[in-house]
């Protein structure tokens, strides 16, 4: 479990709480406005506070000195690297930040502060991707080429049948592919694989790939190679 310090509760702060929330962790998100922290506040268990957290203050208030780590959303840059300076000075273990304006990306790497690539940009291709690979339920990129995805496995499927064990060792599986959860029909709640986890038909799987949801690794898993790389 960590302690995480989210900064804004919009679009992008919102999915943000809710993913770390759902996964256990202490969450702390600061919201200067009122409408959107009421918001936030009715919906998530976790403490919000309507405060400005480029004041120094508003970070000590939301334990930044024990903090994992400071995720910062806001839709200006300016603010956002006011926020992360402020979190570098308290030793903030990971500090990670969205940028809007791509001409900035360089002012927060110079500072050392991970990046989200603009927003927009990975809409657009979350989107392609439905298209593309219509195969991948959801995914969601960490880091430059790592990724976390979720796809069925379908008749024919190299991996169907075989034990994760047996598909690392037939060379089916690549050794930076870990399957991180199996959801079956029937079976509540979702396995948590094993070695001598046998992977069925139908299977809805979540996958992390060290180096991302390529085609060939989708073929694994008994679907078509995107069509359009």
């Amino acid at each position: 479990m960590m302690y995480i310090i989210i900064v804004g509760a919009g679009d992008i702060g919102i999915p943000l709480i809710d993913i770390a929330t759902q996964s256990g962790n202490e969450v702390v998100v600061i919201e200067n406005d009122p409408k959107r922290a009421d918001h936030a506040a009715g919906e998530y268990d976790c403490l919000i506070l309507n405060d400005d957290a480029t004041a120094h203050e508003a970070l000590i208030d939301a334990g930044i000195g024990k903090a994992d780590a400071l995720i910062s959303t806001t839709d200006r840059d300016a603010t956002n690297i006011m926020v992360c300076l402020l979190a570098q000075e308290h030793d903030v273990p990971a500090i990670v930040s969205v940028v809007h304006d791509p001409e900035h990306m360089n002012v927060f790497r110079q500072i050392g502060v991970n990046t989200m690539e603009n927003p927009q940009e990975l809409i657009a291709e979350y989107l392609y991707r439905s298209v593309a690979r219509p195969a991948i339920v959801d995914y969601m990129r960490i880091g430059e080429q790592a990724e976390v995805f979720e796809i069925t496995v379908s008749e024919n499927a190299p991996i169907a049948g075989k034990t994760i064990f047996e598909a690392a060792d037939e060379g089916v599986l690549p050794d930076d592919v870990l399957i991180v959860a199996i959801e079956r029909e029937g079976q509540d709640p979702p396995l948590t694989p094993q070695g001598d986890t046998k992977i069925h038909t139908g299977d809805l799987l979540t996958v992390y790939s060290g180096f991302g949801a390529t085609p060939e690794l989708t073929d694994v898993f008994g679907h078509q190679k995107d069509q359009t790389k």
